[in-house]
């Protein structure tokens, strides 16, 4: 798994992620089984591989816990999310179809692509599903701050 990319993750495990640190980076075997439909075995399965490669933490009868590079790891995935379906709302799809169609490839799209985009939209604060969280990747140095504002962007004035 490369470097908080989201690209090493299934998109499967990248909704795990994103639905526990929605819930406050805790939640039982059993709220994941509901929210997704399946069986709780399948998703133990699925939680020991994400505990293996360091991103949660479980013990057995206990609450399943981001850990800190899950986190960030989780957070990362939510700011994708928001700023692609962000800019497929600039293309005419409603904010739910946005959610919908992004949530589809949004796995393959690297944390570069998703930085500039971000910064091609002048680093927008909220999409239709939530607040936009920024960080140095995506803010990049100050020179290339001061030519966006300078200049201005394509976006300037949407979804901010």
């Amino acid at each position: 798994m490369d470097d908080n990319s989201g690209t090493g993750l299934s998109a499967r495990k990248v909704d795990y992620l994103k639905y526990i640190h929605e819930h406050d980076g805790s939640v039982r075997t059993g709220d994941l089984a509901i929210r997704f439909g399946v069986d709780p075995s399948t998703i133990s399965k699925t939680i020991r591989e994400l505990a293996n490669d360091g991103l949660l933490s479980c013990a057995p009868y206990q609450r399943i816990r981001l850990s800190a590079s899950g986190r960030k790891q989780a957070e990362y995935c939510i700011k994708r999310h928001r700023i692609l379906s962000l800019l497929f709302t600039h293309y005419g799809f409603s904010p739910d179809q946005a959610c919908t169609e992004v949530s589809r490839f949004e796995s393959y799209v690297s944390r570069e692509a998703v930085d500039r985009i971000c910064r091609t939209m002048g680093h927008p604060q909220a999409a239709g599903c939530g607040a936009i969280t920024h960080d140095a990747g995506c803010l990049g140095n100050e020179s290339m701050l001061h030519d966006l504002t300078s200049s201005g962007s394509i976006w300037k004035g949407r979804g901010r």
